[in-house]
């Protein structure tokens, strides 16, 4: 074991690695679940630790059908390592081990420590009661005890971050398990929202991401239907924020003046993600989701109208129980109707303890596959057709930090426009770091991301990429961090169609 201080924190000598499953509120919660053993006294193992560390956490997700197996499975292969290191703890967090609870450490008894979503701050403390007692510790509160954001965050970009300003959800989707895990909504104080952004944007932040499981419901819980509208034009008069995105709203709650909002507050981004599930109003009714296929339709209008280069995405459920061949050319006809930049689709999986499990008309897998994949193939279409029409435009691309997997050969650089699309640009001759921002012209466009081949029109250099150079520079000579699995941190990106951004439950 490493030796310990008076004070009794954890030698720095000891590591920790934190594997991450699911949601964007799984990937926030997971840098406070960092900041909380940093705390401590841990630090990050290198990059490609894959275990080799002296506390392993896994902060899991339960809304797909395999979460189950793939925890199981990734317990399994590290139980021969903690065999063979003395010392070494496993913990398990997040939605599953809230769900799950003793099971846990029944199915893995070589796992030192399990906690709930209500109850993360508690990490460091039972790891300490593990090692002391020499016995498992299951610890599952049924009720938030602190709001996450009051914790230490071990945050992954300097120049972007997620802020979130709700946990929980009211909604009851007869497809989703998350409110039973995450509780009822709670929305923060809007005081202590702009607080946390403020101080995020004088430590050199120049983009935040406001996240909710419901985000534009925020109001619900202090008793303000726009108090959403009302966060948005108060982001827009904080000096040296420079885009202002959130995610993921609900349509029955997405209001007018929500839009206008969005539309008159500069710095609050192009870009929506608006969940269809369905496009059918049988299939949406069964789903529980309070509107229908043409209140969805004239959400999309207004905001066209009032944004027009707007890039909207969505999530798609295929295959949901007693969904018809009518049903499905429904959701057909919305997505063609509705022209997604892109859009999370899934294939309908049964999560036990939720309405939908039980339904009947349960679909046959080569039903629901065939669906997919015609659903994809048209999204591809529109996805292509949309990224053209960006041909010829010039934009202003904030750079980022590994968005680009082939940028090395390429020598191309890479980063999201204003409405989050993904553009790869010509390495200028300037120095450019992540956080800076290029303007370019747009000269080819993919179904996932557009091209700018040309010279660099600008480079500006700004705050976000001087705060990059200096975090950069003190950790030089530290252990690299590891990656957190799922989205990258600060710059949600739009990922294929056939990948879903989250528990697909908004």
């Amino acid at each position: 074991m490493s030796s310990r201080d008076r004070s009794g924190a954890v030698d720095v000598k000891r590591t920790y690695e934190v594997r991450t499953y699911g949601c964007q509120m799984n990937v926030h919660d997971s840098e406070r679940l960092s900041g909380l053993l940093e705390t401590a006294g841990y630090v990050r193992a290198p990059e490609g630790a894959d275990g080799d560390a002296d506390v392993v956490v896994f902060n899991t997700c339960a809304v797909r059908e395999n979460a189950d197996n793939k925890l199981y499975g990734n317990l399994g292969r590290l139980a021969p390592m903690k065999t063979r290191r003395p010392g070494m703890q496993i913990a398990v967090g997040g939605c599953l081990a809230q769900k799950d609870r003793d099971t846990i450490v029944t199915r893995a008894p070589w796992v030192d420590v399990v906690f709930g979503t209500h109850n993360i701050g508690k990490l460091p403390v039972l790891l300490e009661r593990a090692r002391v007692q020499e016995e498992a510790q299951v610890e599952i509160a049924e009720s938030l005890e602190a709001f996450p954001s009051t914790l230490p965050t071990r945050r992954e970009s300097a120049y972007a971050a997620w802020v979130s300003i709700s946990v929980g959800c009211n909604n009851t989707c007869t497809f989703c398990i998350v409110p039973a895990l995450r509780g009822k909504e709670k929305d923060r104080r809007p005081g202590d929202i702009l607080a946390e952004i403020e101080a995020l944007v004088d430590e050199g932040v120049s983009e935040i991401t406001l996240l909710g499981q419901n985000v534009n419901a925020y109001g619900s819980d202090i008793g303000d239907r726009e108090a959403f509208g009302k966060l948005l034009r108060a982001c827009g008069r904080i000096d040296g924020l420079e885009r202002v995105r959130f995610t993921s709203p609900h349509p029955r709650d997405f209001t007018d003046d929500v839009i206008a909002a969005m539309a008159e507050t500069p710095n609050v981004m192009p870009q929506l993600h608006m969940p269809l599930q369905s496009g059918s109003d049988t299939v949406l009714k069964a789903m529980r989701r309070s509107y229908r296929q043409e209140r969805f339709l004239g959400i999309i209008r207004k905001v066209r109208a009032a944004i027009p280069h707007a890039a909207i995405s969505t999530d798609v459920i295929v295959g949901f129980p007693g969904e018809t061949e009518e049903d499905f050319e429904q959701t057909m006809h919305t997505v063609r109707e509705a022209r997604f930049a892109n859009a999370f689709t899934f294939q309908y999986s049964k999560r036990p303890g939720t309405p939908a499990a039980t339904m009947e008309g349960q679909i046959p897998k080569e039903v629901v596959q065939a669906r997919y994949e015609r659903l994809v193939a048209l999204q591809e279409e529109i996805s292509w057709d949309e990224n053209k029409k960006q041909v010829g435009r010039t934009l202003e691309v904030m750079v980022a930090e590994g968005e680009g997997r082939k940028d090395g050969t390429t020598h191309r650089l890479s980063g999201r426009a204003p409405d989050n699309r993904l553009v790869h640009f010509t390495k200028p001759a300037d120095e450019v770091r992540p956080g800076d921002v290029v303007t370019v012209e747009i000269t080819y466009a993919a179904p996932h991301h557009l091209l700018a081949e040309g010279t660099t029109t600008s480079v500006r250099r700004t705050r976000a990429g001087d705060a990059w150079e200096k975090r950069n520079a003190a950790e030089a000579a530290k252990p690299t961090g590891v990656l957190l699995g799922l989205p990258k941190i600060g710059v949600p990106a739009p990922l294929p169609a056939t990948t879903t951004p989250g528990c697909g439950c908004d």
